[in-house]
């Protein structure tokens, strides 16, 4: 992980309103979800076919949740991928929460992007996050994780400015692949108001989260945040103090970070923010 922020310069982009970043980080702001989406999805896909180029295996960690619905929808019809060669992890799941419901992030997965792939993936971890012993289970898929480096990770923001299920103040220290994490009233209201619950009292307390430290391990971050409601949580990515308090910020010290969103989510970008992209 780097000690210091990157500087930004701004880089061309036909289909975006403009690029903020520089050789490592990119801000891409588009006019819709559909266009992010398609955007975050070609430019993710470009990377495993470098990684199945180079070294004929790759592997991805899959979000979920409603601000990733287009990227995955375009990700599965991306062509040239071998699939057969891409083992995939997911990021979180609720504590307790069987797969048959609805709000299940195993089921989520497996209906909206494993089961529209042109051919089986080469394999498919998934955070059980109701098995018997979770403890025991997710230390046995963060050894699996870790045996070899993670290409591609695909990852959203939340509303509270989480990345996964690392809500603030978010844990920066631990290397633990995996972790049993508390949810913030502010992350629990969000899950309810995508309409995966029906009540507040229904939304699980704890969920399972791959960490900050493994998230950051990854080779290429692909960041998708689309919606007016994200746009505080793109302010303090971007734009607040970097540490716990302001989890996504993180991605800032990434090596190969692109964010994608659309001009709603980045509504409360600053002035000055937008002045230097513009450059």
């Amino acid at each position: 992980m780097r000690g210091a922020e990157r500087a930004f310069a701004c880089c061309a982009c036909s289909m975006a309103i403009f690029d903020y970043g520089a050789d490592s980080m990119v801000l891409s702001i588009y006019r819709t979800k559909r266009e992010c989406g398609a955007a975050a999805a070609a430019f993710g896909a470009g990377r495993i076919r470098a990684a199945l180029e180079k070294k004929g295996l790759c592997r991805i960690v899959i979000a979920t949740g409603a601000s990733q619905f287009d990227m995955l929808d375009c990700l599965v019809h991306e062509p040239g991928i071998d699939w057969s060669r891409v083992s995939m992890f997911h990021l979180d799941e609720y504590v307790g929460l069987p797969e048959s419901h609805p709000a299940s992030f195993r089921k989520y997965i497996k209906e909206r992007f494993v089961a529209k792939l042109p051919c089986p993936l080469g394999e498919a971890n998934y955070v059980e996050g109701d098995a018997g012993d979770v403890a025991g289970a997710i230390a046995a898929l963060g050894r699996h994780l870790q045996d070899a480096e993670v290409d591609v990770c695909f990852i959203g923001i939340g509303e509270n400015g989480h990345i996964a299920f690392n809500d603030p103040p978010a844990d920066f220290d631990t290397e633990e692949p995996y972790i049993v994490v508390n949810l913030d009233q502010a992350c629990r209201r969000q899950q309810l108001g995508e309409g995966w619950f029906k009540t507040m009292d229904d939304v699980p307390s704890q969920a399972v989260s791959m960490t900050v430290r493994q998230i950051m391990k990854s080779r290429c971050i692909v960041n998708t945040v689309p919606d007016a409601r994200k746009a505080e949580a793109m302010r303090m990515t971007f734009e607040d103090t970097l540490g716990p308090e302001h989890p996504a910020a993180i991605i800032r010290l990434h090596a190969d970070c692109r964010t994608f969103c659309d001009a709603d989510a980045a509504a409360k970008l600053s002035k000055i923010t937008k002045e230097l992209c513009a450059k």
